[in-house]
């Protein structure tokens, strides 16, 4: 322990803190690590995204993290999830980290087509840094199989 922190007798010894020092106190402390799902944001260092206030690492972690709620959801009728099925068809994310989602269905009347939309707004909204979701139900183009993924087609026993 420095001479200089010995005068301050902390409770908890947290390591060596400048800012607690007399003579290092004009160094600016060092800020704690990000965690791994935050990215960093243009004023972290990241990489500028022409047209963007958020860093190309912060969009790509986002993306990821959407995606990842996505295929959270299932659609009831066929066992694979709606990302998986191609139901959708556009994430947008803007500078405030709103959302906007477009989506089809595999069907027009499809018995949960009001019910869907909420669950993939819940499911983004639960990705940490996302301050809302708004979803457009789409059947511009329809749905048909060849949007499914391989991993779709074969929960679906279609290979």
């Amino acid at each position: 322990m420095d001479d200089n922190r010995a005068e301050h007798d902390p409770v908890v010894d947290l390591g060596h803190r400048p800012e607690l020092d007399r003579e290092g106190a004009a160094t600016p402390p060092v800020p704690p690590p990000t965690p791994h799902h935050v990215a960093k944001s243009l004023e972290g260092g990241g990489t500028p995204v022409p047209g963007s206030k958020l860093s190309a690492e912060e969009l790509d972690q986002l993306t990821a993290d959407i995606v990842a709620a996505l295929k959270t959801v299932n659609d009831p009728e066929i066992p694979a999830d709606i990302y998986e099925l191609g139901l959708i068809y556009k994430i947008d994310i803007d500078d405030d980290r709103m959302v906007a989602i477009d989506m089809t269905l595999t069907a027009p009347g499809c018995p949960v087509a009001g019910e869907m939309p909420k669950w993939v707004e819940n499911a983004v909204n639960s990705v940490p840094g996302i301050s809302g979701t708004t979803v457009n139900l789409t059947f511009d183009p329809p749905w048909d199989q060849s949007r499914m993924s391989e991993e779709a087609r074969i929960a679906v026993g279609m290979f």
